[in-house]
């Protein structure tokens, strides 16, 4: 089992699905990161790509081929990236154990 970034069944599903409609090529990936800004001082970035750069750690997880920078992969370590749909909201989340404090919408977070 891979215990650096996971996905969750349905968070996978999900980018299969965005896959799909974005009409990515089979050499795409997802590309996850973190960049500082938002409300919280750092702010979670998924995107897909097809370059990889020099400092990329790669691996699979759940069937979803994943890229993260070295920098990011040290906010990173041991995150889940899951998918919700409720009352609530709908979109992807990141479960961060290394967060001390994350905001209300969920996309930025401190350490």
């Amino acid at each position: 089992m891979n215990d650096i970034f996971t996905i969750t069944e349905v968070a996978e599903k999900q980018l299969k699905k965005l896959m799909l409609d974005s009409k990515v090529t089979p050499e795409h990936f997802l590309r996850v990161g973190v960049r500082g800004g938002g409300c919280s001082g750092l702010s979670y970035e998924l995107a897909f790509d097809n370059i990889d750069q020099k400092d990329d750690n790669i691996f699979e997880t759940n069937n979803i081929k994943v890229h993260i920078d070295r920098k990011s992969l040290l906010y990173l370590f041991g995150t889940e990236l899951d998918f919700t749909e409720g009352l609530n909201g709908k979109g992807f989340q990141f479960i961060n154990p290394n967060a001390s404090r994350t905001c209300g919408c969920g996309e930025s977070f401190a350490i």
